[in-house]
């Protein structure tokens, strides 16, 4: 993948979290055709593909394909009335999760009559999963905003039950292309005494960029250059200014 270079980025981001993924999702303006064959049909173009991934199911109005049980890294493609998501989980540098990607923008036009004017958006996240027990929002309120002039806004003594910053923003010179920085805790207040939370906190920067597109050649380029921005601002931004302070306050818990 030309411009994408960066192997050392994702093991560093991942010798600090407990899961690392990058996710690509399509979203378009009309639905999909509801014809079982044709799904079926792109399922196994992409299992030819990705051998591995030979485990077809149906979760509610979804249709996924993914990894058999203990195959790594765990790699999943789904299908709905609007959009269709991919993903792969821990993988071993970030060009393995863009192949993935590449290979369904590629033959999702073709299996699913796509066209450029139905596209709405591309998106391509780079999330990260923290392992934290205790108060998330008191965690993530210590990391990014007990030092700030925010924190004037709460009264002494009190408990932080809800702190899920979110932040998007344009890119310079990319119109049409924004970025978001996202923290989702999933334990509020104080924990029962004996009670271990078993869920994360993640940390999302997602690359979003908003069509419609001139033709289907530009779902590849569009795809790189959201891949070339999201992988400098992992290592630039979402690392130190998020991932590295939050799991720093989560080891006081």
């Amino acid at each position: 993948m030309s411009g994408v270079t960066s192997y050392d980025t994702l093991d560093s981001l991942k010798a600090l979290v407990s899961d690392a993924y990058v996710n690509l999702k399509v979203t378009l303006k009309l639905e999909l055709p509801k014809s079982r064959e044709t799904v079926l049909e792109l399922f196994d173009r992409v299992r030819r593909q990705y051998p591995t991934m030979n485990q077809f199911g149906k979760h509610g109005e979804e249709l996924a394909l993914e990894t058999g049980p203990g195959e790594l890294p765990y790699r999943w493609l789904a299908v709905r009335a609007r959009n269709i998501r991919s993903g792969v989980v821990n993988p071993d540098n970030f060009r393995s999760a863009h192949a993935l990607h590449q290979h369904v923008l590629e033959v999702i036009p073709y299996y699913l009559n796509i066209s450029p004017l139905d596209i709405d958006s591309v998106e391509l996240l780079f999330g990260a999963d923290i392992s934290a027990a205790g108060n998330h929002d008191e965690a993530v309120y210590n990391a990014l905003i007990a030092d700030s002039p925010l924190s004037n806004l709460l009264v002494h003594d009190c408990t932080v039950t809800d702190c899920q910053p979110v932040l998007t923003s344009s890119v310079p010179d990319e119109p049409g292309v924004e970025v978001q920085y996202e923290v989702k805790t999933r334990c509020h207040g104080n924990a029962r005494e004996g009670e271990h939370n078993q869920e994360p906190i993640s940390v999302y920067l997602t690359m979003r960029k908003t069509g419609p597109l001139a033709n289907l050649d530009d779902l590849g380029k569009t795809y790189e250059m959201l891949a070339k921005h999201g992988e400098h601002l992992v290592e630039h931004a979402m690392i130190p200014s998020l991932v590295v302070p939050i799991r720093g306050s989560v080891s006081l818990f």
